[in-house]
């Protein structure tokens, strides 16, 4: 996994994408920011922090993915992969549906991916050390640096799909007590059923993430 670092930028999102697009990148590859000030978040939102925070975005191409993974399943699969990652550092960091990182009852950062001809690409925020009212930070303390290099050994081995859904399926629960917005809509997860492909049933609708 080749790594830029930047000191500042508006979306890493954006500036993988557009890099990817010149030719001047080619995955896999990522882009992480000391500062982003425009960042991609979940429903349009602006994902934005101080110095110190994660703001990373990598790009993967396609046939390096496991077989059984599904598109639909990108985010999921890999912001599960970073939860365990920050797991065996120690964090109690868990997976809200579909995609969002959570400490307790507040949100500690989350997970988007787009596809791109062939190559998906995957922004994470992460509020490492600081976070706005509302939020939370992490509840360890761990580089950027080495977070990143356990978290990207972890994509090498290549995880299949089948065995990331039986561990998330696990922690699903927790996300009961929460609500989700679907297609500008809010509903409640409390008798939401996960499917195999990590979408849910709810309220009559089969909702799949829309990041």
């Amino acid at each position: 996994m080749t790594i830029r670092w930047l000191d500042e930028v508006d979306s890493t999102q954006r500036f993988l994408g557009d890099a990817l697009a010149a030719g001047e990148m080619a995955p896999p590859c990522a882009v992480v920011a000391e500062r982003q000030y425009a960042g991609r978040g979940s429903r349009g939102n602006v994902w934005t922090g101080k110095g110190g925070n994660l703001f990373v975005s990598f790009a993967v191409h396609r046939d390096r993915l496991p077989t059984d993974l599904k598109l639909e399943s990108s985010s999921i699969y890999f912001a599960f992969l970073l939860k365990e990652t920050l797991r065996a550092s120690g964090s109690s960091v868990w997976l809200k549906w579909p995609n969002d990182f959570y400490l307790g009852d507040k949100k500690v950062g989350g997970a988007i991916t787009t596809l791109r001809q062939n190559t998906l690409i995957c922004g994470i925020g992460l509020n490492l050390v600081s976070a706005p009212e509302s939020f939370a930070s992490l509840d360890i303390e761990i580089s950027r640096k080495k977070l990143l290099n356990d978290y990207f050994e972890t994509l090498k081995e290549n995880p299949q799909w089948k065995q990331i859904f039986r561990l998330y399926a696990l922690e699903f629960d927790k996300s009961r007590r929460f609500k989700t917005h679907y297609k500008e809509h809010k509903f409640s997860l409390k008798n939401a059923l996960l499917c195999e492909d990590g979408s849910i049933e709810c309220d009559g609708q089969r909702m799949y993430s829309q990041r």
